[in-house]
């Protein structure tokens, strides 16, 4: 499958520390990648760096054959790269529902001549967002709390109105940063299940982060470890299981013994 992903010799310092460094890998077109590593491997970096929040000292990042290196997040976000945080930054004072309407681009409702000039479109165009949102959080078994405030949420329910956001926006990509943290069982099982859904029903590719070993192996092919700041190695789930410096740094001898 072609890559709708490149990274080429990715770096990225902090003082003196080198976060990211000469780190390359490719994600393929609808697929669910993993990435893993321990603390400080540079994991969240990278995700900074393919969406434009930090600004790379070296190498170059392609999205859909375009080179998309030191765009700033909003123009990421146009090109159809979407993104979720380990902590979710939902509006917590906003109704669910009003958090999935605010994130098309371009409404017509925005613009200050447009509820003046243009009212029968602004209109019909908020309907349509709507009947969209309703049909999304349908899809991600939220539609019963269309109307309560985000707050409110409990964690799990948080990390399923960000997957929810990221789908009002038609994303070509989605990079999720530790989905699973904070889950309980139950929602974790929803999330888990819509992700796939989303990926094998409507072509959307994933690239996460996670230190769940379990929802990495049960739900992405291919997984790239990262460690120091580059790629140690990249295969399938069963491949990084049976990798020697894998299961010692990363995967821990509890889980190793499980699988064997």
């Amino acid at each position: 499958m072609e890559a709708i992903l490149e990274v080429e010799g990715l770096a990225k310092s902090f003082g003196g520390l080198r976060a990211v460094n000469n780190c390359s890998f490719k994600v393929r077109k609808g697929t669910i990648t993993g990435l893993i590593g321990p603390n400080g491997a540079g994991k969240t970096t990278v995700f900074n760096l393919i969406t434009g929040f930090y600004q790379p000292d070296a190498g170059r990042i392609f999205f859909a054959g375009e080179e998309i290196t030191g765009l700033p997040p909003h123009r990421v976000f146009h090109k159809g790269i979407c993104r979720t945080f380990q902590i979710p930054r939902e509006f917590g004072e906003m109704t669910v529902l009003e958090n999935l309407m605010l994130v098309p681009p371009g409404q017509l409702g925005e613009r200050l001549w447009g509820p003046l000039f243009l009212a029968r479109r602004v209109k019909r165009q908020e309907s349509e967002l709507q009947e969209k949102a309703l049909q999304v959080l349908e899809f991600v078994d939220l539609l019963h709390l269309k109307d309560e405030y985000a707050k409110n949420l409990s964690g799990g329910q948080k990390k399923l109105l960000e997957l929810a956001r990221t789908m009002m926006a038609d994303p070509k990509l989605v990079l999720l940063d530790e989905p699973g943290a904070g889950v309980n069982p139950t929602l974790m099982r929803r999330l888990v299940e819509a992700i796939a859904r989303l990926c094998h029903e409507r072509g959307v590719t994933f690239f996460l982060i996670e230190h769940d070993m379990n929802l990495v192996m049960s739900l992405c092919n291919p997984v790239i470890v990262m460690s120091e700041g580059c790629k140690l190695m990249e295969g399938t789930p069963a491949e990084v299981q049976r990798d020697q410096r894998v299961l010692e740094a990363y995967l821990g001898g509890q889980y190793v013994a499980t699988e064997g």
